[in-house]
């Protein structure tokens, strides 16, 4: 079957690309594998390096770069953000409670997804809001496997402790009592990427009257099953 785009260098890309999914390859390999010309081969290596889609290892052999990594981020995200709406409507059915999904940007965590309780007392957090990374069980959750360094960093000023997040990490979720915003309570679970990795953090949250003072135990596995529901949609192909 001819494998031709009509556009040739593009073309040339994309086999370069290809033959780097094994491995790492030496120019010569990769002229060997492309059945490209060493000039055209060596141009379109170094290209590709300046734009991060491949980089050198310790020996200076070519390997797939960050770059790629990067946009398979981004692409899993988009199924995350497909999937979160019916998760979030369902949990929030089951659990009586406004619903979030949280993304961490930088020192900040930003709501990219919610289902509110339809009437009564909630607690309304729009989508697109960004709330600090220093309070609140959601915060807890996007920071409880982060790197230690960047774990002690983001502990600075905040009104949970390294105690709290090592139980976060034991038990699977987390929770929090007016951390936030005085009289609410909330309850959060990580959603994980392929590699294991949390991308975001699933909530409920409402008043402490509602929720109660150990809201963990009223709603813990509804949240965490929402979560993993989410995990599994980035887990698919």
């Amino acid at each position: 079957m001819d494998n031709s785009s009509g556009v040739g260098v593009i073309d040339k890309v994309a086999t370069v690309l290809s033959a780097l999914e094994s491995g790492p390859s030496s120019l010569a390999e990769l002229v060997t594998t492309t059945n490209l010309a060493r000039p055209t081969a060596h141009r379109l290596a170094v290209a590709l390096e300046h734009h991060r889609l491949v980089t050198r290892d310790m020996q200076g052999r070519f390997v797939l770069g960050p770059r790629l990594s990067e946009l398979s981020v981004a692409a899993g995200e988009d199924r995350l953000l497909a999937s979160a709406g019916p998760v979030l409507a369902s949990l929030r059915d089951r659990t009586s409670e406004s619903t979030q999904l949280y993304r961490r940007q930088g020192d900040m965590r930003v709501c990219v997804a919610a289902a509110e309780r339809p009437m009564g007392l909630r607690d309304s957090i729009p989508v697109g809001a960004s709330l600090s990374m220093l309070a609140g069980s959601a915060a807890q959750i996007l920071l409880a496997w982060e790197e230690p360094d960047r774990l002690h960093m983001g502990l600075r000023g905040a009104r949970f402790t390294a105690t709290v997040l090592s139980g976060v990490r034991r038990r699977g979720w987390a929770q929090s009592l007016g951390e936030r915003e005085a009289g609410v309570a909330s309850v959060s679970a990580p959603v994980r990427g392929p590699s294991g990795r949390v991308v975001a953090a699933v909530s409920i949250s409402g008043p402490i009257e509602r929720l109660t003072r150990q809201p963990g135990r009223l709603h813990a596995p509804s949240v965490i099953n929402a979560a993993a529901l989410l995990t599994d949609a980035l887990a698919k192909n």
